[in-house]
């Protein structure tokens, strides 16, 4: 018997939604105890930051410009490499996705792609790698995964209490909840039949069918807490919006919101005025500017309960694991795809907007108890590209040439140096292609010719002195050397673009 491996992640969660990392308002003791017992790694940035580039990456260990994945509405080519089926085919693993996977486009009302067809045809897999697969999205319609069928056919009358996703066009955008904030509801769905527990009962299911000598490898992937924010109505007690303050990252005010967007490039504060419409982050007609302190506060709450579910999900999701035997042999990971702006600079969602906000990522390694690592606190950056060469190492497999990681290191002073994010516009008249580097306490952007921009701009932040970055000093003769190098840097470690590039097939 080997090392197990659960691999947890979540959709849209923010590096500082943990305890463990400064949290103060959703409880995560589950969370906070792995990372405890395991390593927490302060720097983990992703490799772009909307949903499917960054889940690609998460699958093949690649790089977005490698896989070419660039956007959302980009299927990954369905010969891309697959760390489950390397460990399933080079490791004897037993493999399994269950919930949100989004390698293909969710919105496919004719069935196009697999990803969406396997529910539909009483199906459940093998898909990529993964023996078994029961996905979940982000509400109670379209009846094309799983659990959205699951809910149709066994709880009917509970499906219109979700926020409707992909009802008449797919960026709903219809206010809700007690404040009017967009994309909320109040969702009577018992518990139970919410989304988050559905994905740990079928995790658990899933463990079940194993025989207690196989080793296996297990994604465990919650849509929350993601938009539309529809956590069980039953569970607002949690967190009472009306108790909370506006997020650390929040101006203030509209005016000094507009004073620090106005250091950034354009389409910053194009956003938050309404003019330039983040069509690949958010709803379509959503203008920052009109949204009211008390829509901020209800998001951020809502976000703290769902993320409260997710850590009571895990934490039963592990029991079962130590009461399979299996606690001292499991490798635990806990991370998400992406982050959520949450109300930094007076915004919210996500897209082509650099910041850590959206780049900078929960992750936590509990190694196997069995392999006697140390806990540790790691500040070296690392990727979602390090995660398949890690899972490689811990099955005891060498690294396959198409994982363009290293393994997570173990400690701090591992020599990992940067890390990098990209960012490339689904749609030609928006044409905007960002390219970042974290390294050494700074994140540098470079924006590339094209749209909005002649490819002169960029954005510039220190870390340690202006975490919020509210400063930008791209224009700060003092930085002008430091910033050259740290472009060089970026495009020395930037593998080429893939060739032909893939084309958009959908919205989303």
């Amino acid at each position: 018997m080997g090392r197990k491996i659960l691999f947890i992640t979540t959709d849209q969660q923010r590096y500082d939604s943990l305890g463990c990392n400064g949290g103060a308002i959703a409880r995560t003791p589950i969370i906070d105890a792995l990372a405890a017992d395991g390593i927490n790694y302060h720097r983990a940035y992703n490799q772009n930051t909307v949903c499917m580039p960054a889940r690609s990456t998460m699958l093949t260990g690649q790089y977005v410009n490698t896989h070419g994945v660039y956007a959302n509405g980009v299927p990954l080519p369905s010969d891309a490499p697959s760390v489950a089926a390397y460990l399933r085919e080079a490791g004897g693993y037993r493999t399994a996705l269950l919930g949100k996977a989004h390698f293909e486009p969710a919105f496919d009302p004719e069935g196009k792609w697999e990803e969406n067809r396997l529910a539909r045809e009483g199906s459940t897999g093998p898909h990529r790698g993964f023996e078994r697969v029961e996905f979940a999205m982000h509400s109670s319609s379209p009846p094309w995964w799983h659990y959205e069928r699951w809910l149709r056919d066994n709880h009917r009358d509970e499906r219109a209490g979700f926020y409707q996703l992909f009802v008449d066009d797919a960026m709903n955008d219809a206010p809700g909840g007690e404040t009017g904030a967009p994309q909320t509801a109040i969702n009577p769905v018992p518990r139970e039949h919410y989304h988050t527990d559905w994905v740990a009962d079928r995790t658990i299911a899933w463990l079940d069918s194993l025989d207690a000598e196989e080793d296996w490898f297990c994604w465990m992937s919650f849509p929350d807490p993601h938009h539309p924010w529809d956590p069980p109505a039953s569970e607002l007690h949690r967190v009472d919006w009306r108790d909370l303050e506006l997020p650390a990252g929040h101006p203030g005010s509209v005016d000094a919101c507009r004073e620090i967007l106005a250091r950034k490039p354009q389409h910053w504060l194009g956003y938050f005025d309404g003019t330039f419409p983040n069509l690949e982050g958010g709803p379509a007609t959503f203008v920052p500017a009109a949204m009211t302190h008390n829509q901020v506060r209800e998001v951020n709450a809502l976000i703290h309960i769902e993320n409260e579910l997710i850590d009571e999900a895990c934490g039963r999701v592990l029991r079962r694991v130590a009461e399979r035997g299996w606690a001292e042999d499991t490798d635990v990971f806990f991370t998400t795809d992406h982050g959520e702006l949450q109300g930094d600079f007076g915004l919210l969602f996500k897209g082509a907007y650099h910041c850590d906000a959206l780049m900078r990522l929960p992750m936590v390694w509990r190694p196997a108890p069995s392999a006697g690592v140390a806990p540790a606190e790691v500040n070296d950056p690392v990727g979602q590209v390090d995660l398949a060469p890690t899972f490689c190492a811990i099955a005891g497999l060498a690294v396959p040439e198409w994982a363009q990681g290293e393994p997570l290191p173990v400690g701090p002073g591992s020599g990992h140096e940067r890390v990098l994010t990209e960012w490339d516009s689904q749609f030609a008249h928006v044409d905007m292609h960002l390219r970042s580097i974290y390294r050494d306490g700074w994140v540098c952007t470079a924006y590339e010719a094209g749209g909005l921009y002649e490819g002169t701009e960029g954005e510039l932040y220190n870390l340690v002195d202006d975490p919020l970055q509210f400063e930008n000093r791209w224009d700060d003769p003092s930085c002008a050397s430091l910033r050259t190098d740290l472009v060089s840097d970026l495009y020395d470690h930037l593998p080429p673009p893939r060739e032909p590039r893939l084309a958009v097939e959908a919205p989303a």
